[in-house]
This record gives C-alpha cells, structure tokens and sequence, in this order.
C-alpha cells in the first residue's frame, strides 16, 4: 500500500516553545489515520504544516514521491491536500457553489477574448461532488449561512473533492454535530476511503476513532511516540502513549454524598426555552443534563445564570430568590462555564489573571486600586490545582491549549465561589487526560458540598460520573433518573420524544 505523503524530521520552534521535535508521519492511501495527542501535543502545529499554514524548521515531505513544501494553505490545496477545521472556513453569505469553486473557479474564454466564469462547467463540478457526498437534493445556489453546521461540513469536503485533492484532513469535525450528523459524516469518510483518499482524523473520542479509523499515530510533547493498526492496540495502551503514563480509570470517581436542597427551579420558562422546567439540585450532588441539540439544555443553563430572560417561574437559592440578572445570580452562589469557551466564555486576548478573576476582584482592590501582586499569588494557587500549564499568569488565555484554557474557565467560577456549578459541554475538545482530570475535580468539587449541572452530549460520561441524569427535549424536562437506572438507549429514546 502507497503512502501518499509521509513526513520525516520535522521540528517546529516558537520562541523557547519546541512546538514539535523530529516529527515522522505516513498517511497510506486508502485508509483512515487517526491522528491522537493530548491538547498542547503538537497535532494542530503538525497539520498547519501540512497545511501550508506554517513551514516547519526542518524535515522533509513528500506527497506521493515528489517533494512537498507548499507555501501556504492554497498552494497546498492545488497541490492536493485539504483541511476541514473543526471551525469552519466559509463565506456565509455567499452561495453552496460559490464556496466549493471560490479560489478554483472554472473559466473559459468569452468572443471578446477575456476569460470568463463557466457557471455550467462550474454547477457540473458541484453536483458531481454533492452527489458522491449523498446530497444531490442540496441546491447550489442556497447561501451558507442557511444551512445547519452539518450540511456546511459536507460543504468544505466538497471544496475538497472538487480540488481533486489526495489527502484530506478532518479537525475534529464531530464537535458540533448530532449524533445521526455523525453517522453520516462517517459514510462520507468511508467512501473517500473506498476512493483511495488519504484521510487523517483529529478526534478525542476513542469510540470515534474505532468507528471510522484503521490505523493510529500519537503525539505526545511535539514526539512521535507511537503508531500502529487500530485492531491490535487496546484503548488503555492508546491512552499511556498519549499521557506518558497508565490510566487505570478513564472516570475517576471522588465518593460524596447528595446533602440538602440548594437550588430550586419552580416551572422556569424564557422566552423560547426552557419550558416549564421544574427541578431540585443538592448540595454534593452531580446531576447531569442530557438531550439533542436544540433541546433546551444550553438555554436552561443561560436562564439560570441570568444571561437569557425568563419568562415565568422562579428559582430559588437556599432560601432566596435572587435577581434575573448575571451579578444577583453571581452574589447568590451561581457560576457558569460557557459551552463556547472561545468567544463567550474566556476573553481571548486578555491574560489568565484577568480571565480567572475578573468575575471577583474585590478581594484585591483598595481605595480603586488593584494589588496586582496579591492577585497572581491567588491566580498561581489555583493554576497548581487545576493543574494548568502555562508560562505566567500573564500570558495571554488565546495562547493556551484548549484543554488549559478550559480549566482556566472552571477556576474563575471556583475562585469566584460559587456553590452551584453550571458546567456546559465542560470536556468538549479536550483530549482524553484532560477529561479525566475535570471528571476528578467535579467529584472533589461535590464532596466539598458544590452543587453540580453538568450538561454534555456524551453519554458515556454522563453516565459515568453523574448522581442523577435529566433528559430535556423540545425545552422541557422530560424525566429524572438515578445514573444507574439509565441506559444510553433508554436516554435517546426519551431525547427523540416529540
């Protein structure tokens, strides 16, 4: 079997940061490489190589036997390798057909002699790649911006057909998708497969992975640290190469117990969801929320917190009702960490001392001023338990890896104080080690008597680290069980109910 590229030596520097270091990597023709790292191992710097994004220190590549050294992301895509981001690269306003051809525009010569756009040439392109993908019935000329985070994916891997590229990359792309979403993603990776495509595959979920991949390469502090065929490696060995260590238990569990009532929800309603919500949390007690997309969950969280408006109900805080609004809730005991972590839930260009503490800074102000040295002595505690790795507490929050800025967000609601916790999509985008270390510190958090809303879309978490489990559909709360009398099945049955 060919190897349509393979990379070896590669080394990239930023500053004193050896971002990767010797680096090798194959991906054969024909198959699914699932490429597997914690946050902060070098994968996104190796795929920006790939890419054309960044051009490495040194190494050598080869797409099939000819050297590949592209300057930037459109050489690299003429040359055949395309990258689907796990944010997507697309004009919104512009239409299905404009977006696939923009950069490979299909031209011929008009009678005046000057080249012009051949939109028959064009549209022909188009539905080829739309009909390969199972979606002949998607209409051209439908500006992007109208269609869901899924058919805007099949969008970008059209682009990529129509480009006739080799080697196409997939950067995390199930993040934000339903889970039927997902099945059809993997279809249309399989029959890129079934093209002779090489494909790599950037995920955090295993069961993923196992679904759609054959073989597997792990990064691991900017090294190569293994590679081998999915059906010979256990999901255990995967994990030691990616942390450097064994992983006896994926959901470490901290023993606690539910103590008394603390929050109240009273048939809590906004303006378009939640609807009717009535629900009791207590103190020492994981209760997680699951349900489709859509379904409500986000919107509950967002009520709560004061950033929606509620329509009708109450919601009541030991013994008070506080004030709809975001600081009553942040003074009764509330702390939200935002599902979009990226541009609501952390000020990217802002430092980790600002993001930790911005949301309680009264313990460091006198007379107006900030004692700015008081403050990093408490932002450098909480960096050593959550256990974030970063150069200062003044480096900036956008230069962290996803995992580390994601338990930046989980400390600014704990050095604020917060009592109830409202943890949305906590462990989305961040690898396999990371997620256990947060599934640790909800355990811990509960034992110290926090009150814990977890919302994820993964049940096998949920179900692993949750007291209790509620499934929302269609903005109501449907049922509330034990963890132990769900089953994943059960969970969708009650999710899908119209």
């Amino acid at each position: 079997m060919s190897d349509l590229l393979s990379m070896s030596g590669i080394s990239k520097r930023f500053g004193a940061t050896q971002a990767l270091d010797d680096v090798a990597l194959t991906v054969p023709a024909g198959r699914v490489l699932a490429l597997i790292g914690e946050n902060g191992a070098g994968k996104s710097t190796l795929m920006k190589i790939i890419s054309g994004a960044h051009a490495p220190d040194s190494g050598t590549m080869l797409l099939g036997n000819t050297p590949y050294a592209p300057d930037g992301p459109h050489e690299a895509r003429l040359a055949g390798v395309s990258m689907i981001y796990q944010e997507l690269n697309l004009a919104r306003d512009l239409s299905v057909e404009d977006n696939i051809m923009l950069g490979q525009e299909c031209r011929r010569f008009g009678r005046a002699g000057f080249a012009v756009l051949d939109r028959k040439a064009q549209r022909e392109k188009v539905q080829a790649a739309l009909r390969l993908l199972g979606h002949p019935d998607l209409r051209p000329e439908t500006p992007v911006g109208e269609l869901s985070i899924a058919v805007q994916q099949l969008v970008e891997i059209a682009r990529a057909l129509v480009a006739d590229s080799k080697v196409i990359v997939f950067d995390e792309p199930t993040s934000s998708l339903t889970k039927q979403d997902v099945e059809n993603l993997f279809t249309v990776i399989r029959k890129l497969r079934e093209k002779g495509l090489g494909i790599v595959y950037i995920s955090h979920f295993l069961e993923e992975i196992r679904q759609v991949c054959d073989c597997y390469a792990v990064l691991r502090d900017g090294r190569s640290v293994g590679r081998g065929d999915l059906a010979g490696a256990t999901d255990s060995q995967i994990v030691s190469l990616m942390v450097g260590r064994n992983v006896a238990d994926l959901f470490p569990t901290v023993p606690h117990s539910p103590g008394e009532v603390l929050l109240k929800i009273d048939h809590l309603s906004g303006e378009r969801s939640p609807q009717g919500v009535t629900l009791e949390i207590r103190r020492g007690e994981i209760l997680g929320l699951s349900g489709l997309i859509g379904a409500g969950r986000t919107e509950l969280a967002r009520c709560l917190f004061g950033l929606d408006p509620v329509a009708n109900g109450t919601v009541t805080v030991g013994n008070i009702i506080p004030a709809a609004t975001t600081s009553a809730r942040i003074a009764a005991g509330l702390g939200l960490v935002s599902e979009d972590r990226k541009t609501e839930g952390l000020a990217q260009t802002r430092s980790i001392a600002d993001n930790m503490t911005y949301s309680r800074l009264r313990p460091y102000t006198r007379f107006g001023w900030l004692d700015l040295n008081r403050r990093r002595e408490e932002v450098i505690r909480w960096m050593s338990r959550l256990q974030v790795k970063a150069a200062s507490p003044e480096q900036t929050i956008g230069e962290l890896s996803g995992g580390n800025q994601q338990k930046v967000a989980i400390a600014r609601v704990l050095h604020q104080q917060a009592d109830i916790l409202l943890l949305d999509e906590p462990t989305r985008g961040i690898d396999v080690g990371t997620k256990s270390e947060i599934y640790r510190l909800m355990g811990e958090l509960a034992a110290e008597g926090k009150a814990i809303i977890f919302i994820s879309s993964y049940l096998t978490e949920l179900m692993a680290v949750c007291d209790r489990i509620g499934v929302m559909s269609r903005g109501q709360l449907r049922e509330v069980r034990a963890a132990a009398d769900w089953t994943e099945e059960a969970i969708m049955s009650v999710a899908v109910t119209t």
